[in-house]
């Protein structure tokens, strides 16, 4: 999540220049990021202190696993990100601010040094992130504000442990670990849905091994409950986002139409998903926050960056023989292509069709 933090470190004096909104953004991603650095302890320090909670001395156990296993079996960078704890005292690291038209899902996207343009715009001040949603708004815009536990530097720092997550079940901590971790193995600049969906497809892949290993049958019975319903979330929002580009494509509609269909669009998610959590969940209410606000083209937009590319990214892993360096080569490959001969890769191991010779995957 959120990786363009990378463009914080080092290059706040190059942005200087650009003028006073441009410096305090990046002045304030940057000393927000530092601080978080400032305040990290090495996690054995932490688990050895006598004053350390039982639980987060048993979660930060978890991650020292989670880390070598990161390393060991799915071949992730071996550095220092995850072997530090910070915490936050706040429940969010950062918080994204992403937009979109009130007819489109397409969602707007920023642009900075070195990452290219993404489809959010990341903030540590929650203040200054709250002014942005409310300028997109008066320009008319959809508009969602989303509280984020973790992002990636990429590897150009140590990403530490941070307490905004550290007390998810241990199948969370591993997917979230993996996944930050993947966008330190692979990172193309300007392509938000490819690097999300790539370490969607790391998470789930990661986490089923790791689940895997003898020792952790209640841990995965733990954590298939709740990806279970994960799902069937995830289902609930393809679902109408599907419904609601053909609704934005329809050109028998005037553009008030548009609105009408799209409104009752998503009333009927919101009552979707409460006879899902009264049947299915028995109450269970995991999701409640997602749907209390902000649910728009925005925020149902921003589940296409991490999900509409997984499954290719899973036929090639399939076409790598399950084997992570040359899954990853391959990646990187696909990665360097242009936008449109990239998009057509990708469209062609979702239709399990065959790659260009020079694409398909060989020797790490």
């Amino acid at each position: 999540m959120s990786s363009f933090f990378r463009t914080c470190i080092g290059i706040v004096t190059a942005v200087v220049l650009s003028g006073c909104s441009t410096t305090s953004y990046f002045w304030q991603a940057a000393t927000g990021h530092l601080k978080i650095l400032s305040e990290a302890r090495n996690i054995d320090e932490v688990i050895d202190a006598s004053a350390t909670d039982p639980t987060l001395r048993e979660k930060l156990e978890y991650v020292k696993d989670i880390r070598a296993f990161s390393v060991k079996a799915l071949g992730l960078p071996d550095n220092g990100s995850y072997k530090k704890f910070a915490d936050l005292h706040r429940r969010f690291a950062v918080w994204n601010v992403v937009a979109a038209p009130v007819d489109s899902l397409e969602l707007k996207k920023w642009c900075f040094p070195f990452t290219g343009c993404v489809s959010y715009k990341g903030f540590y001040d929650k203040a200054m992130a709250e002014s942005l949603v409310e300028s997109l708004r008066k320009s008319g815009m959809d508009v969602a504000l989303m509280g984020v536990p973790a992002y990636s530097t990429l590897g150009y720092t140590n990403d530490p442990v941070l307490s905004t997550f550290i007390r998810y079940p241990p199948g969370e901590l591993a997917r979230l670990i993996f996944h930050e971790l993947a966008h330190q193995e692979v990172y193309v600049s300007g392509d938000t849905t490819f690097n999300e969906s790539f370490a969607t497809a790391v998470e789930e892949l990661g986490v089923a091994q790791w689940l895997d290993q003898p020792g952790k049958a209640a841990l995965k019975s733990q954590y298939l409950e709740f990806d279970a319903r994960r799902k069937a979330f995830q289902d609930l929002i393809k679902q109408a986002r599907i419904d609601l580009k053909t609704i934005y494509n329809d050109e028998h509609l005037s553009e008030s139409a548009k609105l009408i269909e799209k409104a009752a669009r998503i009333e009927r998610l919101k009552g979707d998903y409460e006879r899902l959590k009264a049947t299915a969940w028995h109450g269970w209410s995991g999701y409640d926050l997602y749907f209390g606000s902000d649910l728009n083209n925005a925020k149902l937009g921003v589940s296409g960056l991490y999900n509409d590319d997984v499954a290719a990214f899973k036929a090639l892993f399939d076409r790598c023989g399950h084997q992570y360096p040359r899954f990853y080569q391959a990646v990187k490959r696909i990665g360097d292509l242009s936008d449109s001969a990239r998009k057509r890769a990708i469209d062609s191991l979702v239709s399990h069709l065959p790659l260009s010779p020079e694409l398909e995957c060989g020797k790490a």
